[in-house]
């Protein structure tokens, strides 16, 4: 074997072929059934650990979890942390996926679902358009097995090589991307760079067969874009894009029916991106580029939950969760909500409940009866 060039070592992998040898599968990395979130080996909301497609394969897995540690395209770095928060920043919670129960609809994910960390992808920390290429094959290593991928960020450049993942597999324009985002992340280059954190969108739409009907966006407001040239541009290739504005207008349920809509009616299947930055900075202070008067928790979580239980979710990633700016680490918080709110509804889909944002009846106030 020739000997790997010093250049590469930063995606070269551990030779594991003198390991004792495993059967495949997940590995469960707790000692102890219930331990507290601050103990252990951090996996995501304490699930178990698998490393390679044949670990995917013989598990069944259903959802697996990967970081993307990159903000080298990032106007503020410190994203690159962001995979670690979410999975280790837990303060409150026991990392026990077997016991927690979402609040309204009285369904455990990870009672119906099974569920792995898959680890990290291999990021060139000075180089963003060097990383493209191994997210890529490290989320189509867990589409191809049919399992569905949560991509950790990181800065928003991963959605790029994500999506054009899932297309190789699933067929290009068969995927819309719901995309929650203050900025609408579509410029052509940033500075004369075409793989930025301001970019992605662009690339899907001229490289990744993405049409541009197909990317529906939530919740942008910046002050700073697009501009006119943008904004046509935007319009002109047919993206929907649902700006606060729409949603002070009609209310955020409506807007959440039409998102759902639009995606059915151009794409079989749905990737959810969701920028932590779509979230008020009272909920999300910890990003890069925080922008006043967004979404409420209580919003977002709702419509997570609504878009993968009411269409085919066959991806999504949680990016530009900055924790150096996290004091309070509430923004790591929601950013693991988030995900979890996913898993409910995509919970909800494989069991078959059929209504529309479907909440338990009891909790929702609908029946009440006495315990005997």
């Amino acid at each position: 074997m020739s000997e790997t060039p010093e250049s590469e070592n930063w995606r070269r992998e551990v030779d594991r072929s003198t390991f004792p040898r495993r059967e495949p599968g997940p590995i469960d990395l707790r000692r102890y059934y219930v331990q507290p979130s601050y103990s252990g080996v951090p996996t995501f909301m304490g699930v178990p650990l698998a490393l390679t497609q044949e670990d995917l394969r013989a598990g069944g897995v259903d959802v697996a979890v990967v970081g993307c540690p990159v903000d080298v395209s990032s106007g503020h770095r410190g994203a690159a942390y962001g995979p670690r928060a979410i999975r280790a920043d837990e303060r409150y919670l026991y990392s026990t996926p077997e016991g927690f129960v979402h609040s309204a609809t009285r369904v455990n994910p990870f009672n119906v679902l099974k569920v792995v960390d898959y680890g990290d992808a291999a990021v060139d920390p000075f180089d963003i358009t060097r990383s493209m290429e191994p997210i890529r094959g490290l989320v189509r290593e867990i589409a191809e097995v049919g399992a569905r991928p949560v991509v950790l960020g990181g800065d928003h450049s991963l959605l790029w090589p994500s999506v054009g993942a899932l297309s190789e597999v699933h067929g290009r324009g068969s995927i819309a991307v719901v995309h929650f985002d203050a900025h609408p992340d579509c410029h052509e280059e940033l500075f004369g760079h075409r793989a930025t954190h301001t970019t992605p969108i662009r690339r899907l739409i001229d490289e990744e067969m993405v049409p541009g009907p197909n990317v529906i966006q939530v919740g942008i407001r910046t002050i700073s874009g697009p501009d006119d040239q943008l904004f046509n541009w935007m319009r002109r290739a047919g993206m929907r894009s649902h700006f606060m504005a729409e949603i002070e207008r009609v209310g955020f349920a409506a807007v959440i029916d039409k998102v759902i809509e639009e995606a059915r009616a151009v794409a079989d299947h749905v990737y959810l991106s969701l920028d932590i930055d779509v979230l008020d900075p009272a909920f999300a202070p910890g990003t890069g580029t925080p922008e006043p008067a967004g979404l409420t928790t209580r919003e977002l979580f709702t419509a997570l939950r609504r878009i993968a239980h009411e269409t085919d979710l066959v991806g999504m990633d949680v990016v530009e969760v900055a924790p150096h700016l996290d004091a309070g680490y509430s923004t790591a918080m929601n950013a693991r909500r988030a995900v979890f709110e996913a898993l409910t509804g995509l919970a909800l889909n494989r069991i078959k409940i059929s209504s529309k944002n479907y909440a338990n009846p009891i909790v929702a106030g609908e029946v009440r009866f006495p315990l005997k």
